[in-house]
């Protein structure tokens, strides 16, 4: 184990106990950081307007300092219930995103911006900081590094989680919103050290948009799994008894579970059999409209919908499944939920155009692939996985691919991308 002996400010809005995927980045890049040299110094927000809570993934934080603006955690944690926690509807949702974005840039969390920068003159007062890490969405933080590193002079490194200005489900109302976020994106990779970006797809696009960089600019650390998460119990919810197909995560934007369904509908139609066999687990917050599928199909008596629950128990139910399956619809999103996925060494049903996203579950060497709305190909990598479970010669992904993913190694990247950054 190295010696700790250099201070990153880690600048993340979103931050445990907020819950869901997005944290699950930070929280690691964090815990596993002092292993490689580093001490990490997080500036976050107080969770107090989210939706999803875990109160589980605080006992991961190492003994580090946190500084939270506005801060009361007990409280907001204490009032919190994950057994009521809603997901926002399909139209509220776009609504408050074209509104925001037609108003805001470059997000909502621009609000945060002023009381963020105050608390991090404080730290910088109180600590000496080597090099500033900023991860976004939002992209409010990628500012809040800008500003910090003129006026301290400190090298910062952006860690893209998602595409800003290319993202797919940004809204841009007239030419002239999405030419002034380029202009925000364009000034902050300017002053950047490095550049940090979770798939080849997102490196690409970036240095077509801005000639200022090179190839080796940009490095790309992808998302990945916690070995440690995956040492859980979770033999009470296996049943032997059922071909169980888990899908863990929300269903955000243009993704949803509709095709799926349809095609394992008419499995059951074709394999009565199958369905008295069959189990289907939805790990997380599921939308009004998507449940009203499971009902139109005649799924109800196939279909486990768990809730919101602790990150930890959601990869317990990965890990007492038979298949775990999930979609998307480009290239553009990132989802973390592939390489958890991959750490289950579970085999994969990937519904997903041609890319890297599905290329990695391909190379895994237990996946079936189809196209994202292809009814007739999903219901026949049902029916494959099915038979193949019957006959107890479901495939396994290999340890050697699946560590290639490991929050450790990847957190040791990341470690070596600071240490370039660093002012000698």
């Amino acid at each position: 184990m190295n010696k700790v002996n250099r201070n990153v400010l880690v600048i993340a809005y979103y931050f445990p106990p907020m819950g869901l995927s997005g944290v699950q980045r930070t929280l690691k890049f964090v815990k596993y950081l002092p292993q490689f040299g580093w001490n990490p110094i997080v500036l976050t927000a107080s969770p107090g307007a989210y939706y999803a809570f875990d109160e589980t993934l605080i006992e991961e934080i190492p003994e580090i300092k946190i500084y939270r603006t506005n801060e009361d955690i007990t409280k907001l944690v204490k009032k919190k219930d994950s057994s009521a926690l809603k997901y926002p509807n399909t139209f509220g949702q776009k609504l408050r995103k074209i509104i925001t974005q037609t108003f805001i840039q470059p997000d909502s969390r621009i609000f945060w911006k002023k009381s963020a920068l105050k608390l991090a003159d404080k730290i910088i007062k109180e600590n000496k900081i080597d090099v500033i890490f900023s991860t976004a969405p939002p992209f409010t933080d990628f500012l809040i590094a800008n500003e910090l590193s003129q006026k301290y002079d400190i090298p910062y490194v952006l860690d893209y989680r998602d595409l800003w200005v290319d993202n797919a489900f940004y809204f841009y109302a007239t030419f002239f919103h999405k030419m002034y976020a380029e202009k925000l994106e364009l000034k902050v990779l300017t002053k950047s050290s490095r550049v940090v970006v979770t798939t080849r797809y997102m490196k690409e696009l970036l240095l077509r948009r801005y000639k200022l960089l090179t190839h080796n600019d940009i490095s790309i650390i992808s998302h990945g799994f916690d070995k440690e998460d995956f040492d859980v119990e979770y033999k009470s919810k296996i049943n032997n008894n059922k071909f169980v197909i888990t899908h863990s995560g929300l269903f955000p934007d243009d993704l949803t579970p509709k095709y799926f369904l349809k095609a394992l509908s008419n499995f059951f139609k074709k394999n009565p059999e199958a369905k008295k066999n069959t189990e289907v687990r939805f790990i997380g917050l599921m939308r009004k409209n998507h449940n009203r599928y499971i009902k139109r199909y005649k799924l109800t008596d196939n279909v486990l919908l768990t809730g919101y629950i602790s990150h930890k128990e959601s990869v317990s139910y990965l890990l007492a499944s038979n298949v775990l399956w999930m979609m998307i619809t480009n290239n553009v999103a990132t989802p973390s939920r592939l390489y958890e996925y991959i750490g289950a060494r579970k085999p994969i049903l990937i519904n997903a155009p041609e890319g890297n996203i599905k290329q990695t579950a391909v190379d895994s060497n237990a996946a079936i692939a189809t196209d994202v709305k292809n009814i007739k190909s999903i219901e026949d990598g049902i029916a494959r996985f099915y038979e193949l479970w019957v006959n107890n010669y479901l495939p396994t992904i290999e340890q050697d691919y699946a560590e290639k993913f490991e929050r450790k190694n990847l957190t040791e990247v990341l470690s070596k991308e600071l240490s370039l950054s660093v002012k000698i």
